[in-house]
């Protein structure tokens, strides 16, 4: 089992189907990093915004961390409460 993947996020945001890829990736690890490219937006503000976004989406065994411009999710085994 792979430890970390990795996955761009371009100019199209969080669409449907990057929520399926996140959740094919999740499958065989438990964390993944994405990269906000440049085309997305360099603002903090908007990098915030997709990290929220894509936890929304994907639920609540899932959490992340923002480092600069790259933004890391981990899924946790047992529910969070």
């Amino acid at each position: 089992m792979e430890k970390i993947r990795h996955l761009q996020l371009g100019k199209k945001g969080v669409t449907d189907n990057f929520i399926e890829t996140l959740k094919k990736y999740f499958k065989g690890c438990k964390n993944v990093k994405i990269s906000i490219l440049k085309g997305a937006g360099h603002d903090k503000n908007k990098v915030k915004k997709f990290s929220e976004e894509i936890l929304e989406k994907l639920g609540k065994d899932y959490t992340c961390r923002v480092i600069g411009f790259t933004i890391v999710l981990k899924k946790w085994r047992k529910p969070i409460r």
